[in-house]
């Protein structure tokens, strides 16, 4: 799998984590593996290890956003935009692999594709502040 599509993947999952518990997710994401087309051995773990390392840090990337977001704290924001955001966010403050950029560009990407007409420009504004 690219780069690219690992990215969608773990989107996908970390967006199911505003409708079940944190304690939840690692059925989750045991279920969501299985349904991969094809499901890679290293691509599902680096999609299930990506995840858990994001909500380890969830309350701290939570607090960065709601400092930036004026107007908008991370309780108001469409979830599709969260996600985005917190998966951006983890990949600038944490992953060396990928450049502050790419991260940017990377979600605005997904919000172009599963956000709405507003999503592109609203998670770029915001990864602009916190990067």
């Amino acid at each position: 799998m690219s780069r690219r599509e690992l990215r969608e993947h773990i989107f996908r999952l970390l967006f199911r984590v505003e409708f079940h518990s944190k304690e939840e997710m690692e059925e989750q994401g045991e279920l969501y593996v299985l349904h991969l087309k094809e499901p890679e051995g290293v691509d599902a773990e680096y999609i299930l290890e990506k995840v858990r390392h994001i909500l380890a840090k969830l309350e701290e990337l939570d607090e960065s956003i709601d400092q930036v977001a004026v107007g908008w704290k991370t309780q108001r924001m469409g979830k599709v935009d969260l996600t985005i955001i917190r998966l951006a966010l983890y990949e600038i403050l944490y992953d060396e692999d990928i450049p502050t950029g790419v991260a940017i560009n990377e979600a605005v990407e997904l919000a172009k594709r599963y956000g709405t007409d507003e999503s592109p420009s609203f998670v770029n504004g915001v990864l602009a502040k916190l990067a």
